[in-house]
């Protein structure tokens, strides 16, 4: 089993952003020791509880902080971005941590409304239906295959590189789907966040995947939330704090952080809040290491696949850290598969 982190970067109640980016930091050094795979970073803006914005900078900052594993975004958030601008973005991540890049891209926002109009260079620059479209394009400057009479066929993405961070469209329903199947590129299905049709969807995009010039074969990692701690109900308490989370901003009322096992249970809920809270209790798992290590390879033989990244998210960051050393003890992690196949993909450009 390839088990990842997916990290948020969330603020505590009480702690500062700036706080939450070191722990993601001396996070990503714990799990390269640990044997995990991969070290995703999540983009969103204008948020009170997480921290990540810019998940490049964060990455390039990681790479001289871990030795091992794989550095990736999950994901950078393509719509509102120039895909020539990501591509250099990457390539000089590529050049910082050789061989253990991964390009996490999705579709959606990241933010809200306004912050979508803020971050975009002109009105409706890059509006969603262009997205499949920005993919190709990020991929052309990846590999330096425009066609010779394409306006861009002239232009190289910055610096040159004999490798190239390993792409991944990350989705949560049947679009995303659809274009990494047409595409022929990886698929990362975010199960935490859609769980109605997961295994299907996944299905539907092996059986029609098209193979690609990049890859000759459909590839499938799943996101996942999880949590564990030395006790279940430990676990259970600490998932709480993110299921309350949800509750609130599904009220429109956001909170000023994650909160704490200790302030939820000092909380009132009514009887539609405790129902809203264990439909997402349902949507995630929790419990000791035994317990979560069964579910999480049974969800996997779900999608047939033994890539999984798991989110986590705690008040405490040291509790964080210790429920993701948990999995790493219970699954006997190794670190091997850190060197990805990268199918058939073409040699990158090596102009100097």
């Amino acid at each position: 089993m390839k088990l990842s982190i997916l990290d948020q970067s969330p603020i505590a109640v009480g702690k500062t952003a700036h706080e939450a980016v070191q722990a993601t930091l001396d996070l990503a050094e714990a799990a390269d020791k640990w044997g995990y795979t991969r070290y995703w970073l999540a983009e969103h803006h204008s948020s009170r509880t997480l921290a990540d914005a810019s998940p490049e900078i964060l990455l390039a900052a990681m790479s001289s902080r871990t030795n091992n594993i794989r550095l990736g975004s999950g994901g950078v958030m393509l719509s509102h971005y120039s895909p020539l601008k990501v591509a250099e973005v990457f390539r000089m991540l590529e050049a910082l941590a050789p061989g253990r890049v991964d390009m996490g891209l999705g579709r959606a926002p990241g933010s809200d409304q306004m912050a979508s109009y803020a971050l975009q260079p002109g009105p409706n620059t890059f509006p969603i239906e262009k997205y499949p479209q920005q993919v190709y394009d990020l991929m052309r400057y990846l590999s330096d295959t425009f066609p010779a009479d394409h306006l861009f066929s002239n232009l190289r993405a910055m610096p040159a590189a004999p490798n190239w961070a390993v792409p991944w469209l990350l989705s949560s329903s049947m679009g995303s789907t659809g274009i990494a199947a047409t595409l022929g590129l990886p698929l990362s299905f975010a199960h935490f966040i859609s769980q109605d049709g997961g295994p299907e969807y996944v299905k539907w995009y092996r059986d029609n995947f098209e193979p690609s010039e990049w890859f000759d074969k459909p590839r499938v990692n799943i996101g996942i939330s999880a949590i564990t701690a030395d006790s279940a109900e430990r676990a259970h308490d600490l998932a709480t704090c993110r299921h309350v989370m949800r509750l609130m901003r599904n009220k429109g009322l956001e909170m000023e952080g994650v909160p704490s096992v200790d302030e939820i249970k000092a909380m009132n809920f009514s009887g539609a809040d405790e129902e809203f809270i264990e439909q997402q209790r349902a949507k995630s798992i929790e419990g000791d290491p035994e317990t979560v290590k069964a579910k999480i390879e049974s969800l996997a033989e779900q999608y047939e696949t033994d890539d999984v990244i798991v989110l986590t998210i705690t008040h405490d960051y040291a509790e964080r850290q210790r429920s993701y050393e948990l999995l790493a003890k219970e699954f006997e992690l190794s670190g091997e598969g850190r060197v990805e196949d990268t199918g058939t993909i073409v040699e990158a450009d090596k102009r100097t």
